[in-house]
């Protein structure tokens, strides 16, 4: 997992509210164990027409999206069904970031453990950002901040244990990794 630092880039923006996780990634598009490739699939039935042509009035088919990490989304972000391919999806597509005003809880825990940074700001930020898309924001996560373009900082909140595995680069498993040493000791000292 690449680790998250800072985060500065423009915005695209998708104003809708309760996009689901079938919305971000179609459950016909859940057959592969790794998110190689399934950034080609994301949001594939709002991209697509029915012959699989690009749908130019889709955000994310128009220029000003290209090389954009951080997407603003409507209310109630990743609602739906536990699929861990939505926020596989969003990564190998080139996300970094999701910003809502409320990001689903079971989405929310699956983009942590997979190094896709969802920040829940206030309602009034939230509707700033839907009403500027493209605006330049930087997010710093050792500071747990976003920096608009206005020149506005606004805190957000992180658990602590994903804030720390996000800065360094781990998930869980690399973090108990990390803890090997001590644990053998531990069990050495226990006749383990």
């Amino acid at each position: 997992m690449q680790a998250v630092t800072a985060i500065r880039s423009r915005t695209v923006v998708m104003p809708s509210t309760n996009i689901d996780t079938d919305q971000i990634i179609p459950a016909r598009f859940l057959t592969v164990t790794t998110r190689e490739g399934l950034g080609k699939q994301l949001f594939a039935d709002w991209r697509y027409d029915a012959a699989g042509r690009p749908r130019a009035e889709f955000i994310l088919n128009r220029p000003e999206s290209a090389g954009c990490t951080v997407l603003v989304a409507g209310r109630n972000f990743g609602c739906g069904s536990s699929r861990e391919h939505a926020p596989w999806a969003l990564l190998d597509y080139g996300f970094r970031a999701v910003i809502s005003s409320e990001i689903a809880d079971i989405f929310r825990n699956n983009s942590l453990k997979n190094g896709l940074l969802p920040v829940v700001v206030d309602e009034a930020t939230h509707s700033w950002l839907i009403e500027h898309p493209g605006a330049e924001v930087t997010i710093d996560l050792a500071a747990n901040s976003l920096q608009l373009s206005d020149g506005r900082t606004i805190s957000f909140r992180l658990e602590p244990f994903a804030r720390y595995c996000l800065l360094n680069g781990v998930d869980e498993m690399g973090f108990l990794r990390g803890k090997l040493p001590e644990i053998e000791r531990y069990e050495s000292a226990r006749g383990w």
